[in-house]
């Protein structure tokens, strides 16, 4: 099999298991809440990569001071922070709601590319795949055309959910500048095992820490999985492809959450995931 397939079935995979995630969280929940579910799972996703490692050999634990600092800042900011906010909004919005906003990360890995590390120039292309984007979170969170000429635009709920998405979209930008030459396996374990600690201690201090059900373990495993495929689906295939294919994980999450929790999909919702797949295509268009 060539590199290139196994670089689409990869980020399929990941697609698939990011789909999954809010399912088992919103099962994970019957009789646990946001925080535990949220130091369960962090636990598990550094155990599957860690098996990971073991299973490919390729993973090298030796890590340089600047790499673990840029670690640990990844760990407090997209795990503990951002992780715990978006398993928190999981608590309070539809499943659709938080896997799209969740996906609108290109966005902010773009703005702050350029505006940040000064190293990302931006066209017409770009200004034009971010305002779709955009256009397509608001539909998503106005659900209806009602909503959106009566300006009852989204909630705090789902301001949430795009503080997390900013989270994930600086540290990606951290990663990819500072860590991208260790193995995707190591930089997975060393993130959710630092996170694991704080969130353990909290936990530890202020309740008691154990696992209340079966769906807390798996999740971990599915988000390891998803997370360390989407790692090496790019080193195989073109940004534009891996950001189209990706896509694919807010149609499975509201199928899977309308067959399990009856959540239904507006025609508005559906017409902004769409217009998802139109903005990545327009911002990773000069990887293509």
């Amino acid at each position: 099999m060539n590199q290139k397939a196994i670089g689409v079935i990869a980020i399929l995979i990941a697609a698939v298991m990011w789909s999954l995630e809010p399912i088992l969280i919103k099962f994970s929940y019957t009789n646990s809440d946001y925080l535990h579910t949220t130091v369960i799972r962090a636990i598990f996703i550094a155990l599957t990569a860690l098996v990971y490692i073991f299973l490919t050999r390729t993973g090298n634990f030796k890590v340089n001071k600047n790499q673990l600092s840029v670690l640990v800042i990844i760990a407090l900011v997209a795990t503990v922070f951002g992780e715990l906010i978006f398993l928190y909004a999981l608590t309070k919005t539809s499943i659709v709601n938080v896997v799209v906003l969740a996906h609108m990360q290109p966005v902010f890995i773009v703005l702050f590319g350029y505006f940040v590390l000064k190293t990302d120039k931006l066209n017409k292309i770009d200004y034009a795949g971010m305002a779709l984007m955009i256009i397509a979170g608001i539909m998503v969170t106005t659900k209806t055309f009602q909503n959106f000429i009566s300006f009852n635009i989204g909630t705090s709920t789902d301001l949430l959910v795009i503080a997390s998405t900013i989270a994930w979209a600086t540290t990606a930008i951290l990663a990819r500048k500072y860590l991208h030459e260790m193995d995707a396996g190591v930089v997975v374990f060393y993130r959710y095992t630092i996170a694991s600690l704080v969130l353990c201690a909290y936990v530890i201090i202020t309740s008691k820490l154990a696992i209340a059900n079966i769906y807390q373990v798996i999740v971990g495993v599915v988000v390891g999985i998803g997370i360390i495929m989407y790692y090496e689906s790019i080193k195989r295939i073109k940004a534009a492809q891996a950001g189209a294919l990706e896509l694919s994980a807010p149609f499975f999450a509201a199928l899977l959450g309308y067959i399990f929790f009856m959540e239904t999909v507006t025609s508005m919702q559906f017409a902004g995931m769409l217009l998802m797949f139109a903005g990545v295509y327009f911002l990773s268009r000069k990887d293509a």
